[in-house]
């Protein structure tokens, strides 16, 4: 079962994470945690690797609903958002919020998955069209 929605685009590493920021802005999305995974490996390990930046997604009305239908939705939440780059490409990808359905077993979380999904669809999709 696929966990992610991804796109992958042209342009810089640093543009397409302020693109990222933006779309995810307009849909609503606060971003409440960033973790520089190619920083974070290179201090701990001195381990080299492409840029690879999670962001912790968070659009507080639908974390409130979610929450509501099982406080144990706190493990998977907020919403992560990776970029990272690819060869000459920088990828995308955002957490499918089904899964949290699927894992979670809890029916009342579908209308919230949905609406989570859409807009992080949305978010994505604007990428695509010059958002980045």
């Amino acid at each position: 079962m696929p966990y992610d929605r991804t796109v992958k685009l042209t342009g810089t590493f640093e543009e397409t994470v302020e693109a990222v920021r933006r779309a995810l802005a307009d849909q609503g999305f606060g971003v409440l945690t960033e973790i520089d995974v190619r920083a974070t490996l290179k201090a701990k390990l001195d381990h080299d690797m492409e840029p690879y930046l999670i962001l912790g997604a968070c659009n507080p009305p639908l974390a409130r609903q979610a929450l509501d239908a099982d406080r144990s939705i706190g493990l998977l939440l907020p919403c992560n958002v990776v970029v990272r780059t690819e060869g000459d490409e920088v990828v995308i990808q955002a957490i499918d919020p089904a899964v949290m359905v699927t894992l979670a077993g809890v029916d009342a979380m579908a209308p919230v998955a949905d609406e989570a999904g859409r807009r992080l669809d949305a978010a994505l999709a604007s990428l695509g069209t010059g958002g980045a």
